[in-house]
């Protein structure tokens, strides 16, 4: 299956415009199940829910987490429905095998206060300290994806307007706007980017590394463990949690729910919900606010 896995992975990139770090997922999880199945001399077109399940029991045994196990399953299936739509099969064996129930995992975050003391860290006049600046403040502002941000462009963007288009998941564009403090950090590192050492004048990529290309998504999640580290946050904190605070900080602010999902670039209210974090004192207020009925003040 490695030609039907190369031109899958092409087809991620090109066409679905997945995450570098999406890609390198789905490579190793499907690379995987191509050695189970060599190992046993067993063809893509010969493959069914029978096999794949030998599979999943395999990396069981080998104590894999459930949900390591249902994000291969979840691989394996989008390869298979790929290899359905080309032809390759003639159905798509892994539509039948059951995901394994995962514990639900609350998603990290940091609280308004953390986020003010974070956000404060980049404060040296280096280039790329300024940029660090930028980013944090450009995740925070927007709520993009890591895989959005390194992919801005310097056209993508509008200083005096505020608002940024991005392109997501399936390579849709949206519209996302962001504040001032943001707007300022841009422009600082605006000022500063041409002194990059090794950066080509016709270099169109917005966040670029010390070599003068393109930031990589890793080189990001590098810099934000830096900063976490001089932090008193103990818990694992990563680009994705920004989105997350993002989210949340809107909606216990009185954000519609839905407005949040259209700056998130979710297609399900259900997945918005799961980026948001209310304490049970938060949503009282902001009942106690908004209902009509509800004897409060507001």
């Amino acid at each position: 299956m490695k030609k039907e896995l190369k031109e899958f992975l092409a087809y991620l990139r090109h066409e679905r415009n997945a995450s570098p770090h999406t890609i390198s997922s789905y490579r190793i999880d499907l690379t995987q199940l191509g050695r189970y199945l060599e190992g046993r001399k067993i063809k893509l077109g010969r493959v069914d829910n029978v096999i794949l399940r030998g599979f999943l029991a395999e990396l069981h045994q080998k104590n894999l987490s459930k949900t390591s196990v249902a994000r291969k399953l979840a691989a394996i299936r989008s390869f298979f429905q790929f290899c359905l739509k080309r032809g390759r099969l003639e159905d798509n064996p892994a539509k039948v095998v059951t995901t394994p129930k995962t514990d639900k995992h609350v998603p990290a975050f940091l609280s308004e206060d953390e986020m003010e003391k974070f956000l404060e860290l980049p404060k040296e006049d280096d280039v790329l300290v300024v940029r660090d600046k930028a980013i944090l403040e450009l995740f925070y502002a927007s709520g993009i994806r890591l895989g959005e941000l390194v992919g801005i462009n310097l056209e993508d963007f509008n200083l005096g307007e505020k608002m940024l288009r991005v392109r997501g998941k399936g390579k849709k564009e949206r519209l996302v706007p962001f504040g001032r403090m943001a707007a300022e950090s841009l422009a600082a590192y605006l000022r500063l980017r041409r002194t990059i050492p090794k950066m080509s004048l016709d270099e169109k990529a917005l966040f670029l590394n010390y070599q003068g290309t393109r930031i990589t998504a890793r080189s990001v999640e590098r810099m934000m463990a830096k900063y976490i580290r001089r932090t008193a946050i103990r818990r694992k904190v990563s680009p994705h949690s920004l989105r997350h605070s993002f989210a949340s900080h809107l909606l216990s602010r009185g954000a519609d729910l839905r407005v949040i999902q259209e700056l998130l670039g979710h297609e399900s209210l259900a997945t918005t919900q799961k980026y948001t974090h209310l304490d049970l004192k938060q949503l009282l207020d902001v009942y106690r606010k908004s209902h009509p009925r509800s004897g409060g003040s507001g």
